[in-house]
C-alpha cells in the first residue's frame, strides 16, 4: 500500500483534486492526515479500483451537475410562479375596481333620474294637484252656497256600495222634473239635502 498525496492521487487516477476529495468523503479512498498533511492510501495490487473510480467519479459529476441543473429549473419554475400569481392578483384586483365602478355608475345614473323627476315632474304633479284640490274648494263653497250636492258625492259620503249607488242614482234621476228634491244643473244631478229630507228614496 502506497500514501500520495491529493495531487498525487488525482494524476494517478486522472481526475481532478476534488474527485479524490469527493472519494475521501465518500469512503471509497482511504486517508491519513500527517502533520496536517492529507495522504491518500492506494493498495497498488488492486486494478479494478483504480479502473472503476474514474467511471464512478464520471457519474457522480454528470449527476451533480444534472442536480444543479434541476435545482435551477425548479428556481426558475417558482419565480414563473410567482410572476403568474402576481399578474392574477392584480387581475382580480382590477376587475374588483372595474365591477365596483359600474355599479358606482349606475348609482350615479340612478341618482340623475331621481333628481330629474324630483325637480321637473313632482313640482308639476303638485301643482296639478293644488289648482285640483281648489277647484274642489271651490266648487264646495259655491255648492254649500246653493245648498245643493252633487248625488255622485252624496252617495260617495254615505258610504254605499257600487251596486246600491247606482240603483239609487237611477231612482232618482227618474225623478227629475218631478220631484223638486232632486234637479239637473249642465248635466249633473244635485240634491239639496240640507233643505229636504231622501230617507224615502234611499231605501
Amino acid at each position: 500500500m502506497s500514501k500520495l498525496s491529493v495531487a498525487e492521487a488525482a494524476v494517478k487516477f486522472k481526475v481532478s483534486k476534488e474527485a479524490i476529495h469527493n472519494r475521501i468523503r465518500r469512503g471509497s479512498l482511504d486517508c491519513v492526515i500527517e502533520h496536517g498533511i492529507k495522504y491518500v492510501l492506494i493498495d497498488e495490487p488492486s486494478q479494478t479500483s483504480s479502473v472503476q473510480e474514474p467511471v464512478n467519479d464520471k457519474y457522480y459529476s454528470y449527476i451533480e451537475d444534472e442536480n444543479l441543473s434541476l435545482k435551477q429549473k425548479v428556481k426558475e419554475l417558482e419565480g414563473q410562479n410567482l410572476e403568474l400569481r402576481d399578474q392574477k392578483e392584480k387581475m382580480l384586483i382590477q376587475e374588483k375596481k372595474n365591477i365596483e365602478q359600474i355599479y358606482k355608475d349606475r348609482d350615479e345614473q340612478l341618482k340623475q333620474v331621481l333628481h330629474t323627476i324630483t325637480t321637473k315632474f313632482l313640482p308639476t304633479l303638485k301643482e296639478d294637484a293644488i289648482i285640483e284640490d281648489s277647484l274642489e274648494a271651490v266648487v264646495d263653497v259655491e255648492e254649500v252656497e246653493h245648498e245643493r250636492m252633487r248625488l255622485k258625492e252624496f252617495l260617495k259620503l254615505k258610504g254605499y256600495k257600487p251596486a246600491k249607488r247606482q240603483r239609487i242614482k237611477n231612482r232618482l234621476k227618474r225623478l227629475i222634473g218631478m220631484d223638486n228634491r232632486v234637479f239637473r244643473e249642465k248635466g249633473k244631478v244635485y240634491i239639496s239635502p240640507s233643505k229636504y229630507d231622501y230617507k224615502d228614496l234611499l231605501e
